[in-house]
């Protein structure tokens, strides 16, 4: 990894880039994560935990997407009409503006899952993207999301327009950035 840059700068560009290729996930490839949406964990020593776990962007105000993501797999019983609809969502202007998202990404892991149990345990890891030429490595605080909280709501009702089967024993993991010692290359 080469380059550091101040915390606002390499933000700002993750984020625009995670935009960029999730747009072209949803317009190109039919909602299928990237590499790029589907970082490597590793522990605070660099032991890899995980070869790709897939992380969502989460709006900074998730409400709004959140309640039509609930009424999308509430309304049909076809996941195919389910998926349709969503697709259609998220290909329109839904990752347009980087800034309305939060920082903060989010995984829906399985509740007995040794990754949940060691991110929440540990609380950090690192996430390293890549994707084409461009890398980030970015160290993490882990957490996990409780049912209720705006962020846990707006990640499982986003990965059950993808798979109707999602069952409600889900944890949902917080990973935020400590941007001032994220590192990015090209």
């Amino acid at each position: 990894m080469a380059k550091r840059s101040s915390s606002k700068k390499m933000r700002d560009g993750f984020l625009a880039w995670q935009c960029i290729i999730r747009q072209t996930a949803m317009r190109e490839d039919g909602g299928r994560p990237s590499s790029g949406m589907r970082p490597r964990v590793l522990d605070a020593e660099g032991r890899e935990l995980a070869l790709a776990v897939t992380v969502l962007l989460i709006p900074k105000k998730p409400e709004e997407s959140t309640a039509f993501f609930r009424f999308q797999v509430m309304k049909s019983a076809d996941p195919r009409e389910v998926y349709e609809r969503a697709l259609a969502y998220l290909q329109a202007d839904y990752f347009q503006t980087p800034e309305r998202f939060s920082d903060k990404l989010e995984a829906v892991l399985s509740s007995d899952s040794t990754l949940a149990k060691s991110l929440v345990d540990d609380g950090f890891c690192v996430l390293e993207f890549v994707e084409g030429r461009r890398r980030y490595y970015l160290p993490c605080k882990t957490r996990g999301v409780e049912p209720g909280d705006p962020a846990c709501d707006a990640a499982i009702w986003h990965n059950r327009l993808f798979n109707p089967a999602l069952p409600d024993t889900v944890q949902v993991i917080s990973f935020k950035p400590d941007w001032s010692a994220a590192e990015a290359g090209a």
